[in-house]
């Protein structure tokens, strides 16, 4: 009897291990609803749910709908009275919101229901952050920009995005000279629990790693193209602390495929070449799909929108339209932003 027993409930949960284990889909083409907004570059977006979504432009402007777009609210920062930030990066924890301006100088805004106010500035001839994150707990944060000096710039913070610090050249790898970052859709950080991951490019494209919430660091190469002022790693994402994938290309020579796209399986340790020589070309943003095992993957860039659903092994193009950042909120809807516009993808 026990045996019986004990033979039900192992083919009960062979069936249910089938049931969970979903089979990729496969797209031919997509439906994209776009959203115009008129005389503003959007690189930064905070994809909250199927009817609220918040960007920072560059304009500085940080502007939201809560009801699918049909209607916006803009909030309009400036500095001094003069300075008009141009933001490339947001982020969210709790019920704040935090921008940050890209070029001299940096300025980060923390936000709550339209009252900003400044909780960070630095102000050097080389200072460009372009990108900014949020871990999980919501208490510590993380932003990156390129060198002032001989290493990358990180900014922290650990309580909640009241303060930030940088971290010291002491603490950071040394990049090369002409070694930086693109600030080309906020996601060249991706974040895992307490891991933290960074794509950079230039003249090297690597990874700097830290699993402390950005204290210590470690650094590895990657076989994407670099030597060259716009290649290299243009975004990351990982879906879980041993997968990841990273995207990007020569952005003066958009159509190029060679040597732009890459996958790790130990943590970003050791990166491998895909579709290498085949599309999708230069890209500026590559996100997994919520809820698909990693097979998933969008990449969007000015050249279009591809898909892959082999972990990026293979991809198909199933747009043409022109988009610097995607994010989900589920497996089947995203929001988009590009020159100008919003976009609402949403997938059967």
């Amino acid at each position: 009897m026990k045996r019986l027993s004990f033979l039900f409930l192992l083919s009960l949960t062979i069936l249910s291990c089938k049931q969970e284990k979903k089979t990729p889909r496969t797209f031919e083409t997509i439906k994209i609803t776009e959203l115009k907004q008129d005389s503003t570059s959007i690189r930064a977006i905070l994809a909250i749910s199927n009817d609220e979504l918040i960007f920072a432009g560059s304009k500085g402007d940080i502007t939201t709908t809560k009801d699918g777009g049909r209607t916006w609210q803009t909030q309009s920062l400036k500095y001094n009275d003069t300075i008009i930030p141009h933001f490339r990066s947001i982020a969210k924890n709790g019920e704040n919101i935090f921008a940050l301006s890209v070029a001299n100088p940096a300025l980060l805004y923390k936000g709550n229901k339209n009252k900003y106010e400044l909780v960070y500035t630095e102000e050097h001839e080389k200072v460009f952050y372009d990108c900014m994150q949020f871990f999980a707990d919501g208490k510590h944060g993380i932003a990156v920009g390129d060198p002032t000096e001989d290493c990358p710039s990180v900014i922290l913070t650990s309580d909640g995005g009241n303060t930030w610090t940088k971290l010291p050249c002491s603490q950071l790898p040394t990049f090369e000279e002409g070694e930086a970052f693109f600030a080309a859709s906020n996601t060249n950080i991706a974040i895992v629990n307490n891991t933290v991951w960074i794509g950079s490019g230039g003249t090297k494209a690597r990874i700097l790693k830290s699993t402390d919430f950005g204290n210590t660091w470690e650094i590895f190469d990657t076989p994407i193209i670099q030597g060259d002022g716009p290649q290299g790693i243009y975004s990351i994402d990982f879906y879980d602390e041993n997968h990841g994938i990273a995207i990007g290309g020569n952005y003066s020579k958009p159509e190029d495929n060679n040597a732009n796209k890459a996958i790790t399986t130990d943590g970003g340790k050791t990166w491998t070449l895909v579709a290498n020589n085949m599309n999708p070309n230069y890209k500026s943003c590559v996100q997994y799909v919520p809820n698909t095992n990693g097979e998933e993957v969008f990449a969007v860039g000015k050249t279009g929108i591809s898909f892959s659903n082999d972990g990026g092994h293979t991809w198909k193009q199933i747009s043409k339209e022109s988009y610097y950042a995607i994010q989900f909120i589920d497996s089947n809807t995203a929001w988009l932003s590009g020159h100008e516009k919003i976009g609402k993808l949403v997938l059967n």
